[in-house]
């Protein structure tokens, strides 16, 4: 055994590579953001921060979900991170499309981590290129459908799902926004993403009708169709995940957020991202922990999902 050098630092330890045989599910670090929050900069180095803290994950086995190793039955890898340039979208974006689409055309499941929201956009870019009938299940406190901005920067983290819709990567009608809630700069917001079609289920809305009779109903819009899972850790409440680019006061609890995660049985997810993790904010690495719980969970999902649970 090597004891010179220390392996680089992977999602919980997996292998450092590209999809090869036997590989269903591939994380990919999207170190991106745009760089004009007021007051919260930093998702860039989210992707690092959720990896370091995945060492402390390394008990891969659920003793309630399974009790096998989700990573080795996907026969997961880390691709490491797209090289890109904070800040400039037109350099960033081709990139992050690219590498999802070595993944995707590889036969695994990108599962990348963000990076602001507006990762999302060159990531269902590259989905739908090689998944027709996509549909966007968005979970987050913000819908990210707002007006598009000004003709010099048309790209920033509140509208990448107006772009979805403009350009026709998802299926805006079969498309959710789920957990919005809280305050927002401008009034009409939920209107907006509702005249673009999108169904917006807010946090009241959520718990009114339980994770379970929601997601139900999502379930049988989608039909079978290709999925992209976009899971904003500003979902849950500050006091669980103080580290994000947006916080919003009464989201989900921890337990709250992983019930919802396993409520989503059933869909055919074909791309994932987890965003908005931002390490300058993030009080005792909360966030970024959380964040990498929240992968295994999809992880165990995906299991299900392909047949490899054993259940």
């Amino acid at each position: 055994m090597n004891t010179l050098f220390r392996p680089l630092e992977t999602f919980v330890g997996i292998p450092h590579g590209l999809p090869g045989p036997g590989c269903r599910a591939a994380i990919l670090g999207v170190p991106y953001d745009c760089g004009i929050h007021p007051t919260r900069i930093g998702a860039r180095d989210g992707p690092a921060s959720v990896r370091r803290q995945s060492a402390r994950l390394l008990r891969r086995f659920h003793v309630s979900q399974g009790d096998f190793d989700p990573m080795a039955r996907l026969g997961a890898v880390d691709c490491g991170d797209v090289a890109l340039v904070p800040g400039r979208p037109d350099l960033s974006f081709p990139a992050i499309e690219a590498a999802a689409g070595v993944i995707l055309d590889g036969g695994a499941v990108p599962v990348a981590i963000g990076g602001d929201g507006s990762v999302s956009l060159p990531l269902m870019r590259a989905a739908a290129a090689r998944h027709p009938g996509l549909v966007a299940l968005h979970i987050d406190a913000h819908t990210d459908a707002y007006e598009e901005g000004e003709d010099d920067v048309p790209w920033n983290p509140a509208t990448q799902f107006t772009h979805a819709a403009t350009e026709g990567l998802v299926d805006v009608g079969r498309s959710w926004h789920v957990g919005i809630r809280g305050f927002t700069y401008i009034g009409g917001v939920k209107a907006r993403a509702e005249r673009l079609g999108f169904r917006v289920v807010t946090t009241e809305d959520l718990f009114r009708r339980g994770f379970a009779q929601t997601m139900s109903e999502f379930r049988d819009g989608a039909a079978g169709r290709p999925v992209y899972l976009c899971w904003d850790m500003d979902i849950f409440d500050p006091s669980v995940a103080p580290g994000v680019c947006t916080p919003s006061w009464g989201g989900l609890t921890a337990r709250e957020g992983i019930e919802l995660m396993r409520s989503l049985t059933g869909l055919n997810i074909v791309a994932m991202d987890f965003n908005t993790v931002s390490p300058p904010q993030d009080v005792q690495d909360m966030a970024a922990h959380l964040c990498g719980h929240m992968m295994l969970e999809a992880m165990l999902l995906l299991c299900r999902q392909m047949g490899l649970a054993g259940d």
